[in-house]
């Protein structure tokens, strides 16, 4: 039986030519760019530029702001996983069991998706504006005066609250089609075997839901890196003073106000190769528990 054969076709590479361009100009040129800034003492108005070689990198961790940028970011991602992911898997489950109205239901929590998170982060806004915000004045009945933009906990809540509630509708998207794909067959046999529903739903479902969990878990952490940065610059308004701020927001403050270019690209060169590592570990250490079949 012989063997079919096709001479060399330029087409595979014409069609991906143009996704190729596009990353290479605004992903590989400026991470080039970055990373040859970060060895240079750089004046920003005349484009005098000195070697220091790692000293802007340790200038930049050496920095107590730095580190403490550091501690919300963690903070920041931990609690934006959780929120989110935690609150989409249950909304999931209640748009999953629906019997009349599915389309309405799923609509209303998927709405959401569609604003830009600028817009999410000035809806935050007044939302917890101290005089008018019905969040605040939610906190108030518990006793809790909340002074977004002054106090720092309280920033840190409002930032965190807005941040998750953007990101809810896409994990609620992925897991609804995660539980929908499930066999019924399957559910029938657990139903059979087990009459507890929350006892059903952790051995038997959720196990089955672990590759879209693990894909979801990898892209919260990077919205949480990186897709905030809108929703933070609306609502510290340009003002961050003592407020907490995340390494990516710090990056721009660093860069744009501060004129610290060679600091700041450090210090995205830093949050790369921290992000990078971190899916390493993800893929090293989680998806080993994941089973696709």
């Amino acid at each position: 039986m012989k063997k079919v054969q096709f001479g060399p076709s330029w087409t595979p590479y014409l069609l991906l030519a143009p996704q190729l361009i596009i990353v290479a100009l605004f992903f590989l040129w400026p991470a080039g760019e970055a990373l040859r800034s970060s060895f240079y003492l750089e004046d920003p108005f005349f484009g005098n530029a000195t070697f220091v070689g790692f000293d802007n990198y340790v200038d930049s961790t050496s920095a107590a702001d730095y580190g403490r940028s550091a501690q919300f970011t963690a903070v920041f991602t931990v609690s934006i996983c959780v929120i989110s992911l935690g609150i989409a898997l249950a909304l999931a489950v209640s748009a999953d069991a629906v019997l009349r109205g599915k389309s309405p239901y799923k609509t209303a929590l998927m709405w959401v998706y569609a604003i830009a998170p600028p817009v999410a982060g000035l809806i935050g806004v007044m939302m917890f504006d101290q005089h008018i915000g019905p969040l605040s004045d939610f906190a108030r009945w518990l006793g809790w005066e909340m002074q977004v933009g002054v106090s720092y906990f309280d920033t840190a809540v409002a930032m965190i609250t807005v941040a998750a509630w953007k990101q809810i509708p896409v994990n609620f998207i992925f897991f609804l089609s995660g539980l929908q794909g499930i066999p019924n067959s399957l559910r029938e046999a657990a139903a059979i075997d087990c009459r507890s529903p929350a006892r059903r739903f952790w051995t038997v479902v959720f196990p089955l839901l672990a590759p879209t969990s693990f894909f979801l878990l990898v892209i919260n952490i990077t919205y949480a890196f990186f897709e905030t940065f809108g929703v933070i610059d609306v609502m510290l308004k340009g003002e961050p003073g003592n407020n907490p701020v995340t390494l990516v927001y710090k990056v721009f403050l660093d860069g744009f106000r501060g004129q610290d270019l060679g600091g700041s690209s450090a210090q995205s060169v830093i949050l790369m190769i921290a992000v990078f590592a971190l899916t390493i570990v993800q893929f090293r250490l989680i998806e080993r528990r994941v089973h696709y079949s």
